[in-house]
């Protein structure tokens, strides 16, 4: 082959080569340019969810928490304090918006309950809720709070005749979680005002006790009685005294002999 020819040919090859190259090099940038393009709407979209999730956090304001609240008991401590959450500027004032709380126990600003509850009911009320913003975001949710007896006394086998004899039994309970010392008292009273003993009991009732079973009975000379029964608990570390008293609707005739 000439010199001319092998010049040509070897034109030719660079040629090939060099499309070869160009083409891969295209195909490359193709590829990493779709592959940015995908990354770049991936964070697009990423970005996009998580200023959609900030906007959403952002939106949620004041909110109280409610939680069912306490039970209160008469003569008892009592203590809760209201919390609330979401998007909000420190520091948070509450105040009774309306109803009433048990007697013996008021709203501080800072959102505690606190004091002694005097009587046992049922007490509806509204507390209200303002942060330390500029435009100050206000909120108000309803609250109950229960105030049963501490100590209660029913009958468990209301007092009845049983020949002579007037008989029965109640039951106790100890609502709270205090141990109390109990006093448990039953007189027969007569329609002269005699009153016979016809059953007593003194002793540690636990806290938490449920219907303890208490009974009493006695044989009695004739006459027309009324039963009373009369159930005191003491806490003597608050200087706290519960009394709670049954008695029979009517009176009760005993008679002896045939």
């Amino acid at each position: 082959m000439g010199l001319c020819a092998m010049l040509a040919a070897a034109c030719v090859l660079a040629m090939v080569l060099n499309s070869a190259a160009v083409a891969a090099y295209a195909a490359a940038i193709d590829d990493g340019g779709a592959f940015s393009t995908a990354q770049n709407s991936k964070k697009s979209s990423q970005d996009q969810n998580s200023t959609q999730g900030a906007s959403a956090d952002s939106e949620n304001g004041l909110v109280i928490d409610a939680p069912e609240l306490p039970t209160a008991y008469p003569q008892v401590p009592y203590h809760f304090r209201f919390s609330a959450h979401g998007n909000y500027v420190p520091v948070l004032r509450w105040r009774l918006e309306k109803g009433a709380l048990p007697p013996g126990i008021t709203l501080a600003e800072d959102g505690t309950l606190s004091g002694v509850p005097q009587r046992p009911g049922e007490f509806q009320f509204v507390v209200a809720v303002k942060d330390g913003s500029r435009s100050q975001q206000a909120v108000q949710r309803p609250f109950v709070i229960n105030v049963v007896d501490a100590l209660t006394v029913g009958w468990k086998v209301p007092a009845h005749l049983n020949g002579s004899r007037i008989e029965g039994s109640v039951e106790v309970t100890n609502a709270t979680r205090e141990d109390m010392e109990l006093t448990f008292d039953t007189k027969a009273v007569a329609e002269n005002g005699r009153a016979t003993e016809i059953g007593y009991q003194h002793f540690p009732l636990k806290g938490g006790t449920i219907g303890m079973a208490l009974p009493f009975g006695e044989t009695l000379p004739n006459g027309n009685y009324v039963v009373y029964v009369t159930v005191v608990g003491e806490v003597a570390a608050r200087h706290a005294i519960y009394r709670q008293l049954l008695q029979t609707p009517g009176a009760l005739h005993v008679i002896v002999g045939p």
